[in-house]
C-alpha cells in the first residue's frame, strides 16, 4: 500500500490539536471577551484603627531628675546624654561650694571645741568645782555642735569632692550642666530614665480623639530599622491640641521588653484598635477606586457588573469592604483593571 499521502494528513491533524487552545483564546478575544480570574467572598471580622505618630520617651511616672540639696561645681562628667548605665556607676563628680566647705570646717572645729569643753567640765564636776548646771550646758553645747556639723555635711561641705552615681540600671536622658559649671541647690543636673520605663508619646488627628479611650490595644512599630512590632495599651488621651503639631496628645504604655529594642527618642508609628466590625473579605487586587469612590466587579451571567462598595480595612492582602454582596458572588480579581461595566468576560475560578 502506498503510505505517502497518509503522512502529510497525520501531520496536519497533530498541528490542529496543538493549536486548539490558542485558537480558543484568540476566538474569545475576537468576540470581545476579557479573560478574568474570580474568587468567592465571605464575611469576616475586621478592626477599625486610628493612625498615630510619635516618639518613645521616659515614663514620667518613673523617670526622675537627679539633683543635690546643695550647690557646687561640676569637675568631671563621666557619661553622655543617651548613655546606658548600671546601678552605682559614676555619673558626674562635684566639688562643693566654697562657702559650704568653709562652713563645714568651722562646724567641725566647733564640735572639737565643744567636746574638749565637756571633758574639762566633767573633770571640774568630779572635783566639785563645776555645778551640774554648767555640766548640762557643756553637754548641750556638744550636741548642738554635732547637729550643726551634720547639717553642713548634708549641704555638701563634708568632702572635697562628691560623686553622683546612677540610682538604678537605666539611661541618661539629658544633661542640664556642663563641665566646670556651677549650680545652685536643688537645680536639676541630669534626667535619668530607669531601664524598661519607656512610654510612647503619640499625636492623633483631633477628629479621631472621640473614638479613643484608655485601655485600647495599640500596635506600634519603630520607623527606623527592622525592629519587630510590639503591642501596647493606650494609657491617656489628651483633651487639648498641641499648638505646634496641631495634633491631640496620647500616651501608650509599652511592654517591659520594649526597652530592649527601643531607645528614648526613637520615632514610632502606631495603630490604635478601636471598634470591631463585620465586612466582606475580598482580595486587595479586586478593589478599585475612581472619582465615584471604591468599587469592584462581579461576574454575573458572563458579564462584568460594577458594584459600589466602601473600603473599611485597607491593610493586608485580604481587605474588608461593605456593600451589596452575598456569599454566592464571584468577585473579579485578575483582569479587573481592564474592565468596564457590562463587558463580556470569560472566567476561571481562583
Amino acid at each position: 500500500m502506498n503510505r505517502s499521502p497518509i503522512l502529510p494528513l497525520l501531520c496536519l491533524l497533530l498541528a490542529a490539536c496543538s493549536h486548539g487552545a490558542a485558537g480558543d483564546e484568540e476566538a474569545a478575544a475576537a468576540k470581545g471577551l476579557v479573560a478574568v480570574t474570580t474568587a468567592r467572598v465571605q464575611q469576616q471580622t475586621f478592626h477599625d484603627t486610628v493612625e498615630a505618630w510619635g516618639v518613645a520617651v521616659g515614663d514620667p511616672q518613673h523617670a526622675r531628675a537627679i539633683s543635690l540639696g546643695h550647690g557646687g561645681q561640676v569637675v568631671a562628667l563621666d557619661v553622655a546624654a543617651g548613655q546606658a548605665v548600671r546601678r552605682g556607676q559614676p555619673l558626674l563628680t562635684i566639688a562643693p561650694d566654697p562657702a559650704a566647705r568653709s562652713a563645714y570646717l568651722q562646724a567641725q572645729s566647733a564640735l572639737e571645741l565643744a567636746s574638749g569643753e565637756l571633758r574639762r567640765t566633767e573633770q571640774l564636776a568630779t572635783q566639785r568645782l563645776a555645778t551640774q548646771s554648767q555640766l548640762a550646758a557643756a553637754r548641750k553645747a556638744l550636741a548642738d555642735a554635732q547637729t550643726a556639723l551634720d547639717a553642713q555635711r548634708a549641704l555638701g561641705g563634708g568632702a572635697a569632692q562628691e560623686t553622683v552615681s546612677a540610682p538604678a540600671d537605666g539611661v541618661v536622658g539629658t544633661l542640664a550642666v556642663g563641665l566646670g559649671e556651677r549650680f545652685a541647690a536643688n537645680a536639676p543636673l541630669l534626667a535619668f530614665i530607669p531601664a524598661h520605663a519607656l512610654v510612647a508619646q503619640l499625636g492623633v488627628q483631633p477628629d479621631d480623639g472621640a473614638k479613643l479611650h484608655a485601655g485600647m490595644p495599640v500596635q506600634l512599630h519603630s520607623v527606623y530599622g527592622d525592629a519587630a512590632d510590639f503591642a501596647g495599651t493606650l494609657r491617656m488621651v489628651g483633651q487639648a491640641v498641641d499648638p505646634q503639631t496641631r495634633l491631640l496628645g496620647a500616651q501608650v504604655e509599652l511592654p517591659a521588653d520594649a526597652g530592649a529594642t527601643l531607645v528614648a527618642g526613637a520615632a514610632l508609628e502606631a495603630r490604635i484598635r478601636t471598634d470591631d466590625f463585620t465586612a466582606w473579605a475580598v482580595p486587595r487586587a479586586a478593589v478599585l477606586h475612581d472619582a465615584r469612590g471604591d468599587y469592584l466587579f462581579v461576574a454575573e451571567r458572563g458579564h462584568a457588573k460594577r458594584v459600589e462598595v466602601k473600603l473599611r480595612s485597607p491593610d493586608g492582602d485580604t481587605v474588608g469592604v461593605q456593600g451589596p454582596l452575598d456569599a454566592q458572588v464571584k468577585v473579579i480579581v485578575l483582569g479587573a483593571y481592564e474592565l468596564n461595566d457590562g463587558d463580556a468576560v470569560r472566567e476561571s475560578a481562583k
